[in-house]
C-alpha cells in the first residue's frame, strides 16, 4: 500500500489539488501556528504532542470559517454547547490524523524539494497580478497571514509532504464502466409498495406496568439515572483590545518606530526579465553551442522575442517573447537569479548561463529600484501598531499582578476584577460536556473540576486562552454527581415500558398479519379492528422523502410480494409489501462518467478512512481529558 502511495503521490494532479488545499489554510490564519508555544498537550500521537494552544487556534479558525460560510445557520447550531463539543473533538481528531499522515510520510521518505516549493509558490494565483507573480502582493499576503517568508516555505514544505500522501490516495482510484451502469441501474431502480402504519397507541389499554417491572428496569438501567457532577463558575477575563481605548501615543513614539522598523516600509529591487531556455539537466555541449548561435544572433541585432518564440523550450513564456515578468531575490534558480541581477540596465542581455534546467539566454526588460514607504503614508500603521505594543506591555504587567492578587486573596475574584478593570462574569450550573462557549477551554474545565477548587474552594491560577488572552475561575457552586431515586424516576420509567409494551403488542400483531398473508388469508376483517387501512404508492426511490427511512431501507431489500415488518422512530410498526419492481432506462454517456467520477471519489474516501484507521490502529495516541 505504502509503494503505491509513494507512486501516486507525484503527479501533477495531486500537486495542482494540494495547492488550493495549502492557500485555504493559508488565508484562513494558519500562519499563526508557526512559532507558537503550547502550554500544554491535547493529545500525544506515538510521542509527538499536539499542544492545546495549536488546538484552540484550529478551532477557532475552523468556527471563524464556519460562520462567515453558513453565517446565521451555524450560529444556530453552535449555541448548544453539546454540538460544539463535539465540533472541537472533531478539530481534534482531524490534527491527530494530519500528525499520523505526517509520520506516515515521513517514514516512506516523502518529501518536497526546494524548486518545488518555488514553483508552487510562483504558480499560486493568490500571489499573482495579471497571470503574472507579483512580488509586492505575495509579501503582502504572507504579512496579512502572519507569515515570514522562511516561515511560510516550512509551512508549505510540512503541509505539501503530508498532501502528497493524501492525494495519491485520492488520485489512484477510479470506477469501472460496468460496475458504473450497474450502479446506475440500482440507484434509479423505483419499487411499488403497499404499506400500514399500526399505531402502538392502539394497543396502550392493554398495557399493564406493575412496580416489580419498574424496579427491575430502575436496578437494571441505574447508570441511566446517574446524574453528572455540575458546577457554576465566576471567572474574570481580559484581553488586549479591552486595554486599547485607554492607550495614548504620540508623535516622538511613532517616528521613533519608524526608524526602527525602517526594512518594513522598504520594497526590495525586483527585475524584470526575459529568456531563451534552452533545456537541459546535465552539462551538454552540442546544446550549449547552440545557445550560443542564438545568442551570436542577437548580438547581431536579431529581435530576442521572435527567437525566444522560436528557440525557447520553455513554450509558456516563448509565447510571450520569453517574458518572466517582475520576481525579487529568492524566487528563481540562484544561478539564474545572480545573472539576471547582475545586469545593469534595460535590454542588456546577459552570456549563455547554465542552471539545473538548462542553458538560459536573458534579457532584463525593466527594474523596479528599492523604494521605502514614506512615514506620512504609513503614519495610521503605526500608530496601531505602538499602540498595540504598548498595550500589550500594560497587558503582561496586568497578567502578573491579577495571578499575584488570585493567589494572596484567594477566597474571592473581587480585588482580581478591580486590578483587571473587568466584572465577574457567573455561569449557570454545567457538565463538563456541556460547557458554556466562554469557559469551554480544555484547561480550565480541568481545573473547574479538580478537588483543589471544588474542595479548597480557591480561586484558578491564570489560564492564557488565546494570545492576549487570559482568565481567572473559581467555583461558585457544585453539584456533586449521584444517582436519582426511584421515586424521583418512576413515572419516566412507567412511560418508557409502556411504549415499550405497546410497540411489542404492535410488532406481535404485524407479524401475525404477515403470516395471514403469506398463508393468501383475507385481512381485511383484522384490519378494520384496528380501523387502518392500505396504504399504497407507486415509483418509490431510494431518497423518497415521504416515507421513514426504515421503511425505504427495507422496501429496497424485499423480492416482489414478500412483506417486512419495520419499526419506526416514532415508536409505531409499518407491514411492508413491495408489489412492482420498476427498472431504469440506461445511462448515456454523460451519467456514466459521472457515476465513475463518483464511485472513485467514494472509493476514494473508503481508502483513505482505511489508511487512518490502520495508521490510528499501529499508534500510540493519547488524548488528554
Amino acid at each position: 500500500m505504502l509503494e503505491r502511495i509513494r507512486e501516486g503521490a507525484q503527479g501533477p494532479w495531486a500537486m495542482g489539488i494540494l495547492v488550493l488545499v495549502i492557500l485555504s489554510f493559508v488565508f484562513a490564519g494558519v500562519g499563526s501556528y508557526i512559532n507558537s508555544s503550547s502550554p500544554g498537550a491535547a493529545a500525544n500521537v506515538n510521542g509527538e504532542e499536539i499542544g492545546i494552544d495549536e488546538l484552540e487556534r484550529a478551532y477557532q479558525n475552523e468556527r471563524s470559517r464556519m460562520e462567515s460560510q453558513f453565517g446565521d445557520a451555524f450560529a444556530t447550531l453552535a449555541s448548544d454547547t453539546a454540538y460544539l463539543q463535539n465540533f472541537r473533538q472533531g478539530i481534534l481528531d482531524r490534527l491527530i490524523n494530519e500528525k499520523l499522515l505526517d509520520q506516515a510520510a515521513k517514514e516512506i521518505g516523502l518529501r518536497v524539494s526546494d524548486d518545488q516549493i518555488k514553483l508552487a509558490i510562483v504558480g499560486m494565483q493568490e500571489f499573482q497580478v495579471d497571470g503574472k507573480f507579483d512580488n509586492d502582493r505575495y509579501l503582502a499576503l504572507l504579512r496579512q497571514a502572519g507569515f515570514q517568508t522562511n516561515n511560510f516555505r516550512d509551512y508549505m514544505r510540512v503541509d505539501m509532504v503530508r498532501r502528497q500522501l493524501s492525494q495519491s490516495l485520492i488520485g489512484t482510484e477510479f470506477g469501472l464502466v460496468g460496475e458504473s451502469k450497474t450502479a446506475h441501474l440500482l440507484q434509479q431502480q423505483t419499487r411499488d409498495i403497499r404499506y400500514l402504519n399500526i399505531p402502538a397507541v392502539k394497543f396502550i389499554e392493554q398495557v399493564n406496568i406493575s412496580d416489580d417491572e419498574i424496579l427491575d428496569y430502575y436496578q437494571s438501567n441505574i447508570s441511566q439515572f446517574d446524574t453528572e457532577q455540575k458546577v457554576s463558575l465566576s471567572y474574570v477575563e481580559l484581553v488586549l483590545e479591552d486595554l486599547l481605548p485607554s492607550i495614548e501615543v504620540n508623535e516622538d513614539e511613532l517616528t521613533q518606530y519608524y526608524q526602527q522598523n525602517l526594512i518594513d516600509y522598504r520594497t526590495d529591487e525586483e527585475r524584470k526579465t526575459a529568456h531563451i531556455l534552452f533545456e537541459s539537466a546535465e552539462e551538454d555541449e552540442k546544446i550549449a553551442t547552440k545557445a550560443e548561435d542564438v545568442l551570436a544572433k542577437i548580438q547581431a541585432g536579431e529581435e530576442f522575442s521572435k527567437l525566444a518564440k522560436t528557440f525557447s523550450s520553455d513554450t509558456f513564456s516563448a509565447e510571450n517573447g520569453g517574458d518572466l515578468g517582475w520576481f525579487g531575490r529568492g524566487i528563481m534558480d540562484p544561478v539564474f537569479e545572480d545573472s539576471a541581477f547582475a545586469l545593469t540596465y534595460k535590454g542588456e542581455v546577459s552570456g549563455v548561463v547554465k542552471s539545473e534546467f538548462g542553458y538560459h539566454i536573458i534579457k532584463l526588460t525593466d527594474i523596479k529600484p528599492e523604494q521605502v514607504n514614506s512615514f506620512e503614508n504609513v503614519k495610521e500603521e503605526i500608530a496601531i501598531k505602538v499602540k498595540t505594543s504598548k498595550a500589550e506591555d500594560r497587558f503582561y504587567e496586568l497578567s502578573q499582578r491579577i495571578s499575584e492578587v488570585a493567589f494572596e486573596v484567594p477566597d474571592n475574584l473581587d480585588e482580581v476584577a478591580d486590578v483587571a478593570g473587568k466584572s465577574i462574569i457567573t455561569t449557570g450550573l454545567f457538565s463538563r460536556v456541556n460547557a458554556p462557549e466562554g469557559v469551554s477551554n480544555l484547561n480550565v474545565l480541568n481545573s473547574a473540576f479538580s478537588s483543589e477548587l471544588i474542595e479548597d474552594a480557591v480561586n484558578s491560577e491564570v489560564f492564557e486562552l488565546n494570545s492576549n488572552h487570559i482568565m481567572v475561575v473559581r467555583v461558585s457552586k457544585h453539584e456533586p454527581e449521584r444517582t436519582k431515586s426511584i421515586d424521583e424516576v418512576k413515572e419516566q420509567i412507567q412511560q418508557i415500558l409502556t411504549a415499550q409494551s405497546a410497540q411489542q403488542l404492535s410488532r406481535d400483531w404485524a407479524f401475525e398479519l404477515k403470516t395471514a398473508l403469506s398463508d393468501g388469508e383475507d385481512v381485511n376483517a383484522k384490519l378494520s379492528t384496528l380501523e387502518i387501512n392500505w396504504e399504497e404508492k407507486q415509483g418509490v426511490t431510494r431518497n423518497d422523502a415521504d416515507l421513514s427511512q426504515n421503511i425505504l431501507d427495507a422496501l429496497f431489500k424485499l423480492s416482489v410480494a414478500d412483506t417486512s415488518v419495520v419499526d419506526l422512530v416514532t415508536g409505531d410498526i409499518s407491514l411492508v409489501q413491495l408489489t412492482q419492481v420498476n427498472s431504469a432506462a440506461d445511462a448515456d454517456a454523460q451519467q456514466l462518467i459521472s457515476l465513475q467520477s463518483r464511485l472513485a471519489s467514494s472509493k476514494s474516501q473508503i481508502s483513505y478512512g482505511a489508511v487512518i484507521e490502520s495508521l490510528k490502529a499501529q499508534a500510540d495516541i493519547e488524548i488528554f481529558q
